[in-house]
């Protein structure tokens, strides 16, 4: 990536920084975002999304533990729980997946991995590969 022509790197993929990514693109900025571990942060992939996705499976368990009270039959009911947990991870990468794809349809570019600011303008991204050097007139901290 050529560092001279960044106008805006957003740090943080989370709600807020994924979307001011893609609104600093959709106004004719080019734009980096860095994220250290997954698109879509701390709600979408640990939070929020997948404690609903676990309490909708105790849902469904419930309901049929109570079907006999909708004049249904279910016997045998039981539960497997490394399968909810996986399909709450799944949920979470499916979501997380999604904003990938919007930050490379708005033509944002994405780098993994951890970002610290060692002076006014330029972020150093430690990657798996190295480290990358980031230089922007606007930084956005998210």
């Amino acid at each position: 990536m050529s560092s001279s022509t960044i106008d805006l790197i957003v740090i943080g993929a989370g709600p807020g920084g994924y979307v001011a990514a893609i609104r600093g693109a959709q106004l004719g900025l080019k734009v980096a975002v860095v994220e250290r571990e997954h698109l879509g942060g701390i709600c979408l992939n640990w939070g929020c999304i997948p404690t609903k996705a676990l309490l909708r499976s105790s849902e469904v368990f419930h309901l049929m533990e109570r079907a006999k009270d909708f004049g249904l039959k279910a016997e045998n009911i039981g539960y497997d729980l490394s399968a909810v947990v996986k399909r709450s991870r799944g949920v979470a990468a499916q979501l997380s997946g999604g904003i990938g794809h919007l930050l490379k349809k708005n033509k944002v570019t994405v780098v993994m991995g951890e970002a610290t600011i060692p002076a006014k303008g330029k972020v150093s991204v430690k990657t798996d590969k190295g480290v990358e050097e980031l230089t922007a007139k606007n930084i956005i901290l998210a």
